[in-house]
């Protein structure tokens, strides 16, 4: 994982794509929202935003 990561960070600085983070960063963050929510009584609530 870290790996990729050190990957996908050189690609972005050598090829100037720095638009790129904050849209992985998002994808990140909504994917681990419905990971965490799933199980949760929170789900229904989180649901209804998408």
């Amino acid at each position: 994982m870290l790996e990729l990561l050190k990957d996908l960070w050189g690609f972005m600085r050598e090829r100037k794509k720095f638009w790129l983070a904050p849209i992985i960063l998002v994808l990140l963050l909504l994917g681990a929202l419905m990971v965490l929510a799933q199980g949760s009584a929170v789900a229904p609530f989180i649901y209804t935003l998408f």
